[in-house]
C-alpha cells in the first residue's frame, strides 16, 4: 500500500544509520517503507560510518543543499600505524609502520595543526566528481588524478581515549570535510601513518542522533509511526532557527 499524494509527508526523517549501510541503502529503505518515491539524503556517511544522516521526503528534498551547508559533528577512532588506499578500515593497506611510545602532548600538537582554517584534499575514493566522474570508479579503474584542495574548517575536537595505536576523538567540522582524510593526515603529522577505524555522526546543524529512528526501528514499526516521525518543514525551519 502507498501512502496517498494527500496523506504523504513532507519533511526529514532523522534516521541513525547503520554500520555496513551506504546512505543509498537508507534512502530505498526509506522509499520501500513509506512507499514515496521522492526520498533523498543529506551529507553522505561511508559504509563503516553509523549515525545521523538527515533523510528528506516529497518537498523536503527542496531544503536538501540548505542542510547540507551545516556543520557536523562526529566521534570516531583513528588507528595509527598503517595507511590504506581508502583511508579507512575498509580499503587495503599500502604501508605499515612501528607506532611509536607518542605522548598526549605530541598527539594533541598534531591535532593542532588540523584547527581553524586550511585546506584538505579530498580522497580518491569518494563521491566527488571529476569531470563528472565520481572519483572511487576512477579509483576502481586504478586511476589517480589531481584533486583540488577545499576549504574547510575545525572548531573544536577533543582527544577523548588514547590506547595506542587507538586514538578516540571528536570533532566539530565544517561542511564538506572528509574525517578520514583527517585521520590520514595527523598520521603523517605523527610519522607512523594512520587510518580510520570508526565513525559515528552525532550531529547536523541543529539535529542530534538522540532524536533519530534506527534501521530497525524503520523495518519493524508500522508505516504510520515511520511518517509521524517526520519533521514537517516548519518544524525544520524552526529548529534550524530561519
Amino acid at each position: 500500500m502507498t501512502l496517498s499524494v494527500a496523506t504523504a509527508p513532507d519533511g526529514v526523517l532523522l534516521v541513525d544509520k547503520a554500520d555496513g549501510m551506504t546512505s543509498h541503502d537508507v534512502v530505498a529503505l526509506v522509499r520501500r517503507q513509506l512507499g514515496i518515491k521522492k526520498v533523498g539524503h543529506c551529507g553522505t556517511l561511508d559504509p563503516i560510518a553509523t549515525g545521523l544522516l538527515l533523510i528528506t521526503i516529497g518537498r523536503g528534498t527542496k531544503v536538501q543543499d540548505l542542510l547540507m551547508s551545516e556543520d557536523k559533528e562526529y566521534v570516531g577512532t583513528l588507528t595509527l600505524g598503517a595507511t590504506t588506499t581508502t583511508q579507512d578500515r575498509q580499503g587495503e593497506i599500502l604501508e605499515t609502520k612501528s607506532v611509536p611510545q607518542l605522548s598526549e602532548e605530541q598527539i594533541r600538537a598534531a591535532f593542532d595543526k588540523f584547527r581553524g582554517d586550511f585546506y584538505q584534499t579530498p580522497p580518491m575514493v569518494s563521491a566527488k566528481k571529476h569531470g563528472g566522474v565520481p572519483l572511487y570508479k576512477l579509483a576502481r579503474q586504478g586511476k589517480t588524478v589531481e584533486r583540488e584542495p577545499r576549504f574547510v574548517h575545525v572548531y573544536r575536537y577533543s582527544i577523548d581515549r588514547i590506547a595506542l595505536p587507538d586514538v578516540d576523538f571528536s570533532v566539530l567540522c565544517s561542511k564538506g570535510f572528509y574525517v578520514r582524510t583527517y585521520a590520514h593526515d595527523i598520521g603523517e603529522m605523527l610519522g607512523c601513518g594512520a587510518h580510520l577505524k570508526a565513525l559515528r555522526r552525532t550531529k547536523s546543524g541543529r539535529f542530534d542522533v538522540e532524536g533519530a529512528m534506527t534501521v530497525d526501528q524503520i523495518k519493524n514499526v508500522p508505516r504510520e509511526e515511520i511518517a509521524r516521525r517526520i519533521l514537517s518543514l516548519p518544524q525544520v525551519s524552526r529548529m534550524r532557527g530561519a
